[in-house]
């Protein structure tokens, strides 16, 4: 299988450094890291879309705005048409057609715009994300982090709760509906209680964890105490359904990237320095 890394969508907060840690200027940059993975007989695979073109074309229609007002203005969302997950299919030389799968580690705005540039795809989610984001949302983080305009036109659901055998420890979901034994879920519930993170196991063996919003900063990971900006720290409080879940989850990740740093890379979706380590193949 061949992974190519995309960066679905940008947002520029301001706060520059406090929030991705290098920016010298007021504007911070924060990235939408989704996956496009090439498989030998079951087509591409997403992971994730980021946002879509939908979002860029009518991000605040009424009556149910695709992206809220007040998230737009906090994250200073910058709506890109090249950087949907679409266009990036087809700069790749494919067609939109081709991706017969998206696995989404969960549903919120800026990872579930793009999925219905791709309505010939199946969808796969954990089934507490599902009935989350699809049913009522109440608080006011509920109703501005699931969208129904982005979700209304989704025709395929693929859901799920945690089932087979465990994978480094973690709960696992093998055996998603129509893909290769390589690719799994893996819940990590506490930024929403059906966020979930995929696992691909690579030629040679070695396993790319894309965590989602397990983490939002690379300094979470790959140390032995965990070093966060403050932004994202404040970003990541103001999302999580549970406090404890989502830090325990963190812990336990953080244990996986630091013994487990021989067989498993792990990443998330907004850390910029992340995206491009990947992108240029280089260790995280």
């Amino acid at each position: 299988m061949r992974i190519h890394h995309l960066n679905c969508g940008t947002d520029c907060p301001l706060g520059g450094a406090l929030f991705d840690g290098r920016s010298l200027g007021p504007l911070g940059r924060i990235v939408c890291h989704c996956l496009l993975i090439e498989t030998d007989a079951h087509g591409l695979v997403l992971v994730d879309t980021g946002y879509g073109l939908r979002d860029v074309a009518h991000p605040h229609r009424h009556p149910q705005p695709r992206i809220t007002r007040p998230w737009r203005l906090m994250l200073n969302v910058r709506l890109r048409e090249h950087e949907t997950a679409a266009r990036q299919v087809e700069a790749l030389g494919f067609r939109r057609e081709d991706v017969r799968h998206i696995i989404a580690t969960h549903l919120d705005f800026d990872h579930a715009g793009g999925l219905e540039d791709f309505p010939g795809a199946q969808v796969h989610v954990m089934r507490r994300e599902y009935d989350d984001a699809t049913g009522p949302r109440a608080g006011v983080v509920a109703r501005n982090r699931w969208r129904p305009a982005q979700l209304n036109d989704v025709r395929s659901w693929r859901t799920y709760s945690a089932r087979g055998e465990p994978w480094f420890g973690f709960e696992a979901v093998r055996d998603l509906d129509g893909l290769p034994p390589e690719l799994l879920m893996v819940p990590l519930p506490g930024h929403s209680w059906g966020h979930a993170g995929v696992a691909i196991r690579q030629d040679g063996g070695r396993w790319l964890l894309h965590a989602g919003d397990a983490y939002f900063y690379r300094g979470e990971m790959r140390h032995a105490r965990r070093r966060c900006t403050p932004g994202l720290r404040a970003y990541q409080r103001l999302m999580e359904v549970d406090a404890r879940s989502r830090l325990t989850n963190q812990e336990r990740l953080r244990a996986l990237s630091v013994e487990r740093r021989d067989a498993v890379t792990v990443t998330c979706t907004h850390d910029p320095v992340e995206l491009e380590r990947c992108q240029a193949g280089t260790p995280l």
